[in-house]
């Protein structure tokens, strides 16, 4: 145990819960190892401190439990505003700012110029707005590029690829 420091016994509990092996360990150390003797007398020190700092009763000042029963009081006079006054005054700017949103949306939906299509068939009208339909999208499945796999042909290779587990 020479070329061992007992500085992690000592932190590891006070030295008046360390068992007796451990208590042992550190006299044999501490007989030729100055720096681990003074650490141990510190912590032997520090103990006895604490020991008799927390046996000692601080008394509060007099009038003490006035004093803060006063503050309190002051305190919640102080705050005396309604539930919902709170509230308005954690929440105002926001609600504020929502309804002027919604105000000013209803405003442009219900005053914004409306421009008319031009006389044609529906598939007209739907194509000057949008170059592809949703039939277009969803049922062509012979102009997918050749790198990209048809729905079919993913689902074919994942249920293959399950039997031969």
């Amino acid at each position: 145990m020479r070329d061992e420091h007992i500085i992690s016994i000592l932190e590891s509990a006070p030295p008046a819960l360390l068992g007796e092996s451990e208590l042992e360990a550190i006299r044999a150390h501490t007989v030729h190892c100055s720096e681990c003797r003074r650490a141990y007398e510190a912590a032997q020190i520090s103990a006895l401190l604490l020991r008799e700092r927390a046996l000692e009763t601080i008394e509060p000042s007099p009038f003490f439990q006035t004093r803060v029963m006063a503050a309190l009081r002051e305190r919640q006079a102080s705050n005396e505003t309604p539930a919902l006054g709170r509230l308005w005054k954690a929440t105002g700017a926001l609600v504020s700012s929502m309804a002027a949103t919604v105000a000013a949306l209803a405003v442009l939906t219900i005053f914004a110029p409306v421009s008319q299509p031009s006389a044609g068939t529906q598939e007209e009208i739907a194509s000057a707005f949008n170059s592809y339909s949703a039939e277009e999208v969803l049922f062509d499945q012979n102009e997918l590029p050749e790198d990209q796999m048809s729905y079919e042909q993913v689902l074919t290779t994942i249920y293959e690829a399950g039997e031969d587990r």
